[in-house]
């Protein structure tokens, strides 16, 4: 194969296959914009079964977060990580706040809210109980009593609540220094009949997520059980199901809600049963139920769940996965090349960790990147001052079966042969290129430790496009172009780049393959556009050291682009 047709499969398998589909879908086949969560509230407690599909309580006006959340008594909370409190009515945890990260660039945007009370915009919330027949359960308007204030990681609150025939429910909950809450559910029978019931716990939202779902990122309800990963169950398919709910299969494992970048899930130490469900009114709920226990008079039964609300960074992730919890950093959609972008990820991070600036951490990986595969082009290279020298041979060839094509092409194969030729030389370093591109695309798309990362000069942040944009003339007009036409200086630069690098290779000699490689460059700018500055830094530094491999390499074997012209077998 010759530079020009490697060229044509590069873009087309790098751009068509790992970005195309994608561009297409979310510009020309988007998802469905969530419903506003002004017009859904959340689901009323209740058991798993009930909770989702009750009518709910007399509408009332949404109120500022602040205010409803002084409206009621509370366990305040502050980690390294989170602040926020916890209910008591209802022990609901409702007010969760990642300090962490914040909701814009500026230096004093305010932190991102995770989790909020009913009654708020965007309400999200979790909450626990128990359902049983004949028995007297807390409820979503039961007034807890705490054991302390304040919760801090190493210092469990209790809240607890005694029914009027004498049970004693209690809910043991700790908070570590990320984002992991323990609740362990606790019901004493200290009444004078033995009971039966089960415990249960869900996570609630108002509405569907801001963030819209992609062939290449799941977002919505998402579970993991029996160590399989379900990214298959949409905010349709629930909203289809209705309060009836959308089982998961029974087993162990976790389930909740995922956004781009934040997830709330429910992992229980014991076996479940759980469903996503959503209530006539438009809210979402994840709920499971735990195995049944009858407790004789004076007999306790304790059930513990873990708590994941937080930010899909890989670190906690993996701190948890190692402390129980099954994979759950399979929270993250990685996808096709799962087993290639974490090592590509792990060498990422590594390299921000040393310089401390994720713009210059691509840049190093681009350099190691083509570091790696310098051997396979240097073999590529070596492939082609061959097929130069055999050149004179190969034209003798064609010209004797010059119409008797089968006998042409068998003839020239066992000339490669002879001379120890690979003709399929040049596909190798750009099938080898696709998993990395793809992988560093997700790595951008999904992380959230590229989230608001700078790079310099104006790009602020690296997973966002490039804002600088000609269109209106570097901001100096005031208006913002159709997302599709703001084309940023970096967008430009991997057109350019990539023009250069086809007008510096050899000219292929098919007028058809001419016109491809004269337009793509150009398709380029307009296709990389809308996706995230860091790709694009990545790609301009992969076509500049491009550029510099193939003017050494041409050095090295003596090549000229006046002599390297393909061969037309």
């Amino acid at each position: 194969m010759n530079d020009n047709k490697n060229m044509i499969l590069a873009v087309l398998l790098s751009v068509l296959v790992l970005v195309g589909w994608s561009f297409v879908s979310e510009k020309f086949l988007p998802t469905p914009r969530p419903q506003a969560s002004q017009s859904a509230k959340p689901v009323a407690a209740g058991t798993p079964q009930t909770q989702a599909g009750q009518a709910p309580a007399a509408a009332a006006q949404l109120r500022a977060r602040a205010q409803v959340i002084a409206s009621t008594p509370r366990v305040r909370f502050e980690t390294p990580s989170l602040r926020g409190s916890i209910n008591l009515k209802g022990a609901r945890i409702d007010d969760v706040v990642m300090l962490k990260h914040r909701i814009g660039t500026e230096a004093n945007a305010a932190p991102v809210p995770l989790l909020s009370p009913q009654g708020a915009r965007a309400a999200s919330f979790i909450g626990f109980g128990w359902n049983g027949d004949g028995i007297a359960a807390p409820g979503p308007d039961t007034l807890w009593q705490a054991s302390e204030p304040t919760l801090t990681p190493g210092k469990p609150v209790t809240l607890s609540w005694t029914s009027p025939s004498g049970q004693l429910f209690e809910l043991n909950i700790a908070v570590d220094d990320l984002y992991l809450f323990t609740v362990t559910q606790k019901v004493t029978n200290a009444g004078s009949a033995p009971i039966t019931l089960r415990p249960y716990g869900f996570a609630s939202r108002a509405g569907r997520s801001a963030d819209v779902a992609s062939p290449n990122s799941h977002i919505g309800p998402i579970s993991l059980i029996n160590g399989v990963a379900n990214y298959k169950v949409t905010w349709q398919a629930v909203r289809e199901a209705g309060s009836q709910g959308k089982s998961v299969d029974q087993g162990t494992g976790w389930l909740g809600f995922t956004d781009k970048y934040w997830l709330t899930a429910l992992a229980p130490k014991a076996p479940m049963a759980g469903a996503f469900r959503q209530s006539g009114n438009g809210a979402y709920q994840a709920d499971f139920m735990g195995p049944p226990a009858t407790l004789m008079p004076g007999q306790s039964s304790t059930f513990e769940t873990q708590v994941f609300s937080g930010a899909k960074e890989k670190a906690a992730l993996d701190r948890y996965e190692n402390a129980g919890i099954t994979k759950l950093s399979k929270s993250i959609d990685w996808g096709w090349f799962e087993w290639f972008m974490r090592p590509i990820f792990n060498l990422l991070r590594w390299l921000f960790a040393v310089t401390g600036n994720f713009g210059v951490a691509i840049i190093c990986l681009t350099f190691i990147v083509r570091l790696i595969m310098y051997p396979i082009a240097d073999k590529q290279f070596k492939s082609m001052a061959a097929m130069r020298k055999v050149q004179p041979k190969m034209k003798a060839i064609q010209e004797r079966f010059k119409d008797d094509k089968p006998r042409q092409q068998q003839e020239i194969m066992q000339l490669y042969k002879t001379e120890k030729i690979n003709p399929a030389a040049g596909c190798l370093p750009i099938l080898l290129q696709i998993p990395i591109f793809y992988a560093l695309y997700k790595v951008l798309l999904v992380s959230v430790e590229m989230r608001h990362k700078p790079f310099a000069l104006w790009i602020h942040d690296l997973s966002a496009p490039d804002p600088l944009t000609p269109v209106n003339l570097f901001g100096l007009l005031h208006f913002t172009p159709p997302h599709i036409l703001a084309i940023g200086v970096l967008p430009i630069l991997v057109g350019a780049t990539q023009w250069l690098t086809i007008k510096l290779s050899p000219q292929a000699m098919d007028p058809t393959q001419q016109q491809m490689m004269a337009i793509m460059p150009w398709v380029m700018v307009f296709i990389f556009a809308p996706f995230a500055a860091g790709l694009q830094l990545y790609y301009v530094t992969n076509n500049l050291l491009t550029l510099l491999q193939q003017w050494w390499l041409y050095k090295r074997y003596d090549l000229h682009f006046s002599d390297t012209h393909p061969v037309t077998t």
